[in-house]
């Protein structure tokens, strides 16, 4: 599967350009945690997202062909304006890992301009927009080199890409529900590249809500990708896996009658495990803010009082997405500016696509 993305060296392409990619962040319902040993970006289970229509990463890519013959990487990285050499190192073990699939890579001196329409690195999946708007920009150079390239193996060999610089970043190719990580019950679900969801979506699960409140903008403690590391360690990793499978099976089964009650039920608890495997790994550490916790009370009282739809959950971070039917946006969004507005740096507003 692997060579099927392997592309040879051999091309005619200007030897100066530029491409610019928009890819969005993602929300997980099913949330995929820790790695397989021994291997690159493959997920211990299969996860399933939402794309957020609001919250993405725009990326130009800047290429100049390289006057004579170099086997390194020439990378600069701006970030809002601002060099940020500290992103270098990420990008390019990104480009070695791709090197086998892209080798017209290093052939190139590039200059990558990225912004965000949200706050980098603050647990709102800043690596999945940003490295798949990395990867679409990739590909589309490599649609430049060939011209027959098909739009469904564009976005096949992007996923494909973007996982391996954030595992996640794979789920941001494609719009709507997306899945990644082979799972029994799933036609064509893999661990090397996402796919759209399959299968019959209800309506209602079709025009969802996701307002996004910000509690802490800062870059966290721990990032994600030594979060995941600890799961090798973890004494729960094995029953969590098992429980991720079994709620995989649970919401094909939701999404298709459309029981809103047992999806909101589903990603909370899908949430709260998540943050249990983090409290319980060796060193153990917290996330959540204490006005993490203010909201998740107020959500649950407001839902038991009100009746509505709104349902949490958490990416890895301490920042609250709230879903809901679009039919109670209204409602909901004055629970939001009159009750939860003071425990959040800020909100944002966006849809699920």
């Amino acid at each position: 599967m692997k060579k099927f993305f392997y592309r040879k060296q051999k091309y005619s392409i200007d030897p100066n350009g530029v491409v610019t990619k928009k890819s969005f962040s993602n929300i997980a319902l099913i949330k995929y945690w820790g790695k397989k040993k021994n291997k690159i970006q493959i997920p211990l289970n299969s996860s399933i997202s939402y794309s957020l229509v609001d919250v993405y990463t725009v990326t130009r890519l800047i290429y100049h062909l390289k006057k004579r013959k170099e086997r390194n990487f020439s990378v600069r990285v701006f970030f809002s304006g601002k060099e940020k050499i500290s992103f270098i190192p990420k990008i390019l073990e990104f480009f070695h890992r791709i090197s086998f699939y892209c080798s017209y890579l290093r052939d190139f001196n590039f200059v990558i301009e990225t912004e965000n329409t949200f706050p980098h690195s603050s647990g709102i999946a800043s690596s999945a927009s940003s490295m798949s708007a990395l990867a679409l920009c990739i590909m589309e150079i490599e649609k430049k080199l060939v011209s027959s390239l098909k739009e469904d193996f564009f976005l096949k060999k992007a996923s494909f890409l973007a996982r391996l610089g954030s595992g996640s970043a794979c789920r941001s190719i494609y719009p709507g529900l997306v899945v990644w990580g082979g799972h029994k019950s799933i036609k064509g679900s893999n661990n090397l590249y996402a796919i759209p969801y399959p299968y019959q979506v209800h309506p209602i699960f079709t025009k969802m809500v996701d307002t996004i409140l910000v509690i802490d903008e800062d870059p966290k403690e721990i990032s994600s990708s030594k979060g995941h590391q600890l799961m090798n360690y973890n004494p729960y990793a094995k029953e969590r896996l098992k429980c991720a499978n079994k709620n995989m099976e649970r919401l094909i089964s939701i999404l298709k009658v459309g029981d809103l009650q047992d999806f909101g039920e589903l990603i909370e608890h899908e949430a709260l495990s998540l943050h249990a495997m983090i409290m319980t790994s060796h060193p153990y550490f917290l996330w959540m803010k204490p006005n993490t916790l203010n909201v998740l009370y107020k959500v649950w009282d407001f839902r038991k009082q009100s009746r509505k739809n709104i349902y949490f959950t958490l990416d890895a971070g301490a920042n609250v997405h709230l879903l809901y039917p679009i039919q109670e946006k209204k409602f909901i969004m004055k629970l939001i500016y009159n009750d939860l507005f003071s425990y959040c740096k800020k909100i944002i507003e966006s849809f699920c696509i």
